[in-house]
Formats: structure tokens, sequence, C-alpha cells
């Protein structure tokens, strides 16, 4: 079927590609799925049928994983070829990766926003809208995972970050985009191995997590506090998962009672297993129970955890599904 007699389905989030500035000077959720649609300049011309549907209207700082847990199901439920997701660029690569988790099958799922509100000058919101309708129609993009599409690049959502706070060209992912739009043509140049899936319906329980990241100088006394109140961690460590010795005793406590993912708190790159081996290096704290991250970002790394703990899988099976990321 050619990308022009696609039926694609464009899910509004709010964020701030739907704000507009209002009398007092700051700008808040105001417009619609359809008002965002018809906003996009030579989308008539693609031939691509867009059905629109407000889903919430809300900041992306205050959604939340049953929002995005019921987003998933919806997705799933509409008869299209594709889908398109507009939220806040606050927790984009977050909604990303969990709908990654969640849902299946080969039907694209792209999610996009804006830097910039649709008062201001260059409100880049409509561009990101008509590149990742593009993208969600396309026959190439069948069989990525979730994707975000930012600027014209397609990134993986296992490795797409938010690595600047104003900057049009916010997303970027390492080792690099899966892909790009260039004449209107999506062109995909890597593909991912799958990511583990879970079943929405099966997030049965209320559990809270949290990631902690070490410092220069850093000391026991928070983490301690910081394990009475969780049910999982997420430990962001130097480099390749290294942390003070200071830290040491107080996460191998915390890894008796919960599962205490070690991640690199540089935002790419792997964890590493056996390189080193001083008190508080990547091999002592596997060897006190710490589970690997692999190559996820602490932010990740809390998402596949949240819905391990929210699954009811158990220590075995959280290790296990940890190994196989890459």
């Amino acid at each position: 079927m050619a990308d022009n007699a696609r039926r694609i389905a464009v899910i509004s989030l709010g964020g701030t590609i739907a704000m507009t500035t209002q009398t007092d000077g700051g700008a808040t959720p105001t417009l619609s799925a359809d008002d965002l649609v018809a906003a996009v300049p030579g989308l008539a011309g693609t031939g691509i049928s867009v059905e629109v549907h407000d889903f919430r209207r809300l900041p992306g700082a205050s959604l939340a994983v049953s929002d995005l847990l019921e987003l998933a199901a919806m997705t799933e439920s509409l008869a299209v070829d594709g889908v398109v997701i507009t939220q806040g660029t606050d927790t984009i690569e977050e909604t990303a990766y969990l709908l990654d988790l969640v849902t299946t099958g080969d039907m694209p799922i792209v999610v996009t926003g804006a830097m910039r509100n649709a008062s201001m000058a260059g409100a880049d919101g409509p561009a990101n809208v008509l590149a990742s309708i593009r993208v969600a129609a396309s026959a190439e993009a069948r069989g990525t995972g979730c994707t975000v599409v930012f600027a014209e690049e397609i990134h993986a959502a296992r490795w797409v970050r938010k690595t600047h706070a104003t900057s049009p060209t916010a997303f970027a992912s390492y080792p690099g985009p899966v892909g790009y739009i260039a004449e209107d043509r999506v062109r995909i140049t890597a593909r991912l191995d799958p990511s583990p899936t879970f079943d929405p319906r099966s997030a049965i329980r209320a559990v809270r997590t949290a990631i902690y990241t070490v410092s220069l100088g850093d000391d026991e006394t928070f983490l301690r506090a910081l394990s009475d109140h969780a049910d999982g961690l997420v430990v962001a460590a130097f480099g390749a998962g290294h942390v003070p010795m200071a830290c040491v005793d107080a996460l191998s406590d915390c890894a008796k009672r919960m599962p205490v993912v070690l991640v690199t708190r540089t935002g790419s790159g792997p964890v590493l297993r056996q390189t080193y081996g001083f008190p508080g290096s990547e091999s002592d704290l596997l060897e006190r129970g710490l589970i690997s991250g692999s190559t996820l970002d602490p932010f990740k790394a809390r998402i596949l955890l949240q819905l391990l703990l929210m699954t009811a899988a158990n220590r075995d099976q959280i290790v296990q599904t940890f190994s196989t990321v890459s």
C-alpha cells in the first residue's frame, strides 16, 4: 500500500506543542489535536488520511505511568496503519521507551513535540508533526518499534535523550539516529533488536522506584533515607559503574531488600563487569547483588524496572530481562 493511502492517528497529550502564550505571558496547553493537525502546512498534499484524538491536555512533566499505560491500550485498539503521539518534550524519552515496552506488532508508533510553542516565531511543532506523520505512514518504518521524530531525525526509543533545555534540535541518541526524512522520503538506516515486551493489563501492583545519582564526595546518608521509601532503585554511577567507597555498605544493604540497578550517569555506553576491582567498582557492586543496567540510561532503566515490579516480576526475572538489553 502506498504511504499516501494509509490512515494515521494523531493523539495529543498536551505539552509545548499544544501551548499558546496567555495574557499573563505564560504558555499553557490550549490546542486540541485538531488544532495541531490543522496547522501543518502541506499535509493535505500528502494524501495521508489522518484521524485525531485528544487524550490528555497536560504539560509533559505531569504525565504519569498510568496515563501512558492507558495510552498504550488505546493505541493498540485503533484500526490505523500508524500512530503519532504529540506531547511535552520534558518526558518524551520516557514515554517513547515505555510505549516501546508495552506495545507489540509492526505498526509504527512515533512520539514528537516542539521546543517552541505555537505563539513563538519559528514554532517547530508543525514541521515535527508532518515529519512524524510521514514516518508513521511509511512502510519502511514498520518494525522499528517506537521512535521519536524531531528535526527530521528518527531516533530509537531505547537510545533517545533530550540533551538541551531549549534548542529545537534538543533530541539526540548514541550511537545515532536510526533514520531521517529527506525530500519527503523516510529513510531507515539501522534497526535494533526487539525490546522485551509487557502486557499493560498485567501491571497490577502500585510501586515506587527512584533514581539516585552519585556525585563527588557522596556518602550513605541519602541512600539509606531513600531505601526506606522505594520498591526499586536505579543507581546512576560514575563512568562505567563506580560509586564512592562510602556508599558501598548502604548499596549492599539496599540490594538485600529490593532490586538495585546499576547504570552509568554519562547517558551512553555500557556498565562494565570486570575491568575494575576496587571497592565501589562495577565488579565489586555486581558481586554485592546490584543488577547491571547494561547500556540503558538512568531514565530508561527506571521505566524498565518500574514495569517489571508492576507486573510482579521476581529477582531472577528482573536480572534476566536487563541482561537482554544491548
